[in-house]
C-alpha cells in the first residue's frame, strides 16, 4: 500500500513539473558529466561491485530519471493540447 502512495505522490510533482513548460521539460536532457557519472555506476555495479554509497547514489539517480520520464509523459499530454 505504501508504494502506491509513494507512486501517487510522485506522479503529482511530475505533472506539477510538466505543467510549467511542457517545452522545456521534454527538452531537457541531464548534462553530460551526470550521464558518464550514471553509466560508470552502472557498469561498475555489473562487473566489479559498487558501494553501498555508491548504491544510493545510483538509486537516486534512477528515481530522478523515473520522475523525469513521467513528467515528459505528461508534457506530452500538455504539448498536444495547444
Amino acid at each position: 500500500m505504501i508504494a502506491v502512495k509513494t507512486y501517487k505522490a510522485s506522479e503529482e510533482v511530475a505533472d506539477f513539473i510538466a505543467l510549467t513548460s511542457p517545452t522545456k521539460v521534454l527538452a531537457f536532457r541531464p548534462s553530460e558529466e551526470t550521464t558518464q557519472r550514471v553509466s560508470d555506476l552502472i557498469e561498475r555495479e555489473k562487473t566489479d561491485g559498487i558501494s553501498a554509497e555508491e548504491k544510493r547514489e545510483l538509486d537516486y539517480y534512477m528515481q530522478l530519471e523515473h520522475l523525469m520520464r513521467m513528467a515528459k509523459i505528461f508534457a506530452r499530454k500538455y504539448a498536444m493540447k495547444k
